[in-house]
């Protein structure tokens, strides 16, 4: 019987827990079922595949000529070699039930998870609409979403000052957001990217003002972890009449804010080179072997509340930490933790990157941390630096550090809201969760600056 939550209700974290219990056994049973030879085979099959597929794929962006020819063949041939191999076999049946089966496993398991854990979202508060808001908008962001979605006239009729920025020079957008500011502005927003969020942002923090977001950039990460419809930008001007405040953390590094991440390394080399806006993947082709193996760039060593990196290759700095490594296909369920997430890499050669294909998170050559404060040296006196997509360099050491609470974020009243974060999935929680021999685990999430 499943235990009651505090409302008096059954909880149903130990049922799911145990069908992701039941529905593992079972893929194991599916392969022991095959025969030793058969399961065993299906197994090794599969996992050779997945490291031929990295080690091939570490070829092809390290090496240039022969080799990366070669590690194209092989990342391709790997997946057909598989299939192959569990046709003639006749292990497709076999595979494809203990794949389904495992899934179904891991899909129970994180549903038990997210019903024992307490939601983490983030606290809104009501607020007065603003009297004299001013909406700052670069009218190219997003391939012209401040034109196509008109958010200009909306916001004009919803009663804000819009300041269109000059694209054909260049602007600096904090000195046009603290002269909104001493013009009377009691909102700060802005239609743009994650960067020009990012300078806004600092001044709506110096002044305790109001910040909101419009979704007009390309990726809009800042705007998908607060909830927002990044589909239709013109809905986050709802928060103008309809709104509540969210406060959030504000990120820096070097002395220059950011909303998202902090890059060091190899994707910072890059996005240095003039090439890369009008041919991402040619010049990141182009650059990643000298990078990889250490001809151009510079490793990197860190410093963290926890354990120092060293000699990293990549570091990756955030505003509060990404449910997964990879920002591009996570979110943030929470910014307002007073921590930054850290993710270091060191990969040296294919069987590394085989390791971190087949381990994740576990790999030898891969760090995921947290940290109130990260100092970033290198032998080099400056380094290369992506500010929330935004190419720079800064003098070494460079000092990255968060400022909790530090940022008003008015947001619509209505949104989508934020989807779930998927949490952290560890088998022996499961296996503890399924035979009710762990606590309640709804407490509330604790922010670093709270006692």
């Amino acid at each position: 019987m499943s235990l009651p939550d505090p409302s008096g209700r059954p909880r149903r974290g130990p049922l799911w827990a145990r069908l992701a219990v039941v529905c593992a056994l079972l893929a194991v049973v599916t392969l022991v079922a095959e025969g030793i030879v058969g399961g065993v085979l299906a197994l090794a099959v599969g996992v050779a595949g997945a490291a031929l597929t990295a080690m091939g794929t570490w070829w092809v962006v390290a090496h240039r000529g022969a080799v990366r020819m070669a590690g194209t063949l092989l990342a391709v041939a790997a997946p057909v070699a598989i299939l192959v191999i569990y046709a003639r076999a006749d292990l497709w049946p076999t595979a494809l039930l203990a794949i389904a089966l495992w899934a179904a496993a891991v899909a129970c398991a994180r549903t038990a998870l997210r019903s024992v854990r307490r939601p983490d979202g983030m606290r809104a508060v009501a607020c007065s609409a603003p009297r004299r808001p001013v909406l700052i908008m670069n009218p190219k962001s997003g391939g012209g979403k401040v034109g196509r979605f008109g958010l200009v006239e909306k916001g004009e009729a919803l009663g804000a000052r819009v300041v269109l920025l000059d694209t054909s020079a260049v602007t600096d957008v904090a000195a046009v957001a603290r002269q909104a500011v001493a013009d009377g502005a009691d909102l700060l927003g802005v239609a743009g990217g994650d960067g020009t969020q990012a300078q806004v942002a600092e001044v709506a923090a110096e002044h305790d003002l109001p910040f909101l977001v419009v979704c007009a950039g390309t990726r809009n990460h800042f705007a998908m972890d607060l909830g927002l419809d990044r589909e239709d930008p013109a809905r986050c001007l709802d928060a103008l009449t309809d709104g509540e405040e969210l406060r959030v953390d504000l990120g820096f590094v070097g002395g220059h804010p950011f909303v998202n991440t902090a890059s060091f390394g190899v994707y910072a080399e890059i996005v240095q080179r003039p090439e890369y806006r009008d041919a991402k993947a040619d010049s990141a082709l182009a650059a990643l072997p000298d990078l990889l193996l250490g001809y151009a760039g510079t490793t990197l060593d860190a410093v963290t509340d926890g354990p120092r990196l060293e000699s990293q290759q990549a570091l990756l700095v955030s505003d509060n930490p990404y449910s997964s490594p990879e920002p591009m296909g996570a979110r943030r369920s929470r910014l307002d933790l007073g921590v930054l997430g850290v993710v270091g890499i060191r990969v040296n050669n294919a069987a590394q990157a085989a390791d971190i294909a087949l381990r994740g998170a576990r790999a030898a050559g891969l760090h995921i941390l947290t940290s109130r404060r990260v100092v970033v040296a290198s032998a080099a006196e400056r380094i290369a630096v992506a500010v929330d997509g935004e190419a720079m360099t800064l003098p070494t050491p460079v000092t990255c550090s968060v400022r909790p609470g530090a940022l008003r974020v008015r947001v619509p009243r209505l949104r989508p809201g934020a989807p779930a974060a998927t949490p952290p999935m560890r088998w022996s929680e499961i296996l503890a969760l399924a035979f009710n021999r762990v606590r309640d685990a709804r407490a509330p999430v604790r922010r670093h600056n709270e006692p």
